[in-house]
């Protein structure tokens, strides 16, 4: 393939890219990739949402519910108003997370709580959850799948019109593959996951959350990292994510302290879920 080839792919993309790029992520001002409607992929989250809370066991313990609802609701008070119908459930599994899909709609398993230990800890992963919301980070792999399949599309059209061998066209394909996605997708799920440990950090703050649990909590997470390198990780290393929100936290400091009400770390979580996690 010469270079003109890889010119006029190069344009048709950054053409797209231009004409599509037309969103702002609201905190960060960063500028967006969007394809999507904020009405489709509510749609979608509300659709996953059902079926996440018809194929998983719900958590019966009313004390780990209303943790899990009380600091949803202080945070989903003072996070963007974006029109969501906020729903919190909390379901019982060892694994060991939680989402929030678009339009508010989050989840928490039981796995989880151990590694948060307070109410402030569940807030910075509750925060970051929504901060992936409102972000509409959804979207914008949705978006960014369909201009890479766009591309791949492309790609293959111009070897095809240039008459080169199919053994080449795979191997220039299996490359262009490779760099979109180390180069392109995972890079850009990183961003996603540091950006909504931020907004998660603001919004803690803002619901009257010591942001300094925040930091704790990414700490104690380190011992479940992997040894999978950090750019072949869609999610940045948890020591990384600890110190970027350690250079973030004299502003979210101030953002605590001028919360109307203040609970710094809250309460425990339920007694059940206090054991030492294993590392």
């Amino acid at each position: 393939m010469n270079a003109r080839c890889w010119i006029c792919c190069l344009i048709i993309t950054g053409l797209t890219l231009c004409a599509a790029a037309c969103a702002r992520v609201d905190g960060t001002n960063r500028q967006q990739l969007m394809l999507t409607s904020e009405a489709q992929e509510n749609q979608l989250g509300a659709q996953a949402y059902a079926e996440v809370k018809g194929s998983e066991k719900p958590c019966t313990d009313p004390a780990a519910i209303a943790l899990v609802e009380r600091v949803g609701r202080r945070l989903a008070a003072v996070a963007p108003n974006k029109g969501f119908t906020y729903e919190f459930t909390v379901l019982e599994s060892q694994t060991i997370n939680a989402f929030c899909l678009p339009g508010g709609k989050v989840a928490v398993y039981t796995g989880i709580l151990p590694w948060c230990q307070d109410e402030a800890s569940l807030a910075a992963v509750l925060g970051h959850e929504i901060g992936h919301a409102i972000a509409r980070h959804g979207g914008e792999r949705m978006s960014q799948g369909t201009l890479q399949q766009a591309g791949g599309q492309t790609l293959a059209a111009i070897l095809e019109a240039r008459g080169v061998a199919p053994t080449n066209s795979q191997l220039v394909m299996l490359g262009f593959n490779a760099g979109s996605q180390y180069l392109g997708v995972l890079p850009y799920s990183r961003q996603h996951e540091l950006e909504a440990d931020y907004l998660g950090l603001i919004y803690m703050a803002k619901a009257g959350y010591d942001p300094t649990a925040a930091i704790g909590f990414w700490q104690r997470f380190a011992a479940l990292s992997g040894k999978t390198p950090t750019f072949l990780s869609t999610h940045p290393a948890s020591t990384d994510r600890a110190a970027r929100l350690q250079a973030k936290l004299p502003e979210a400091q101030a953002l605590y302290q001028a919360a109307p009400q203040k609970f710094g770390v809250g309460e425990l979580v339920p007694e059940k879920y206090r054991a030492k996690p294993a590392g």
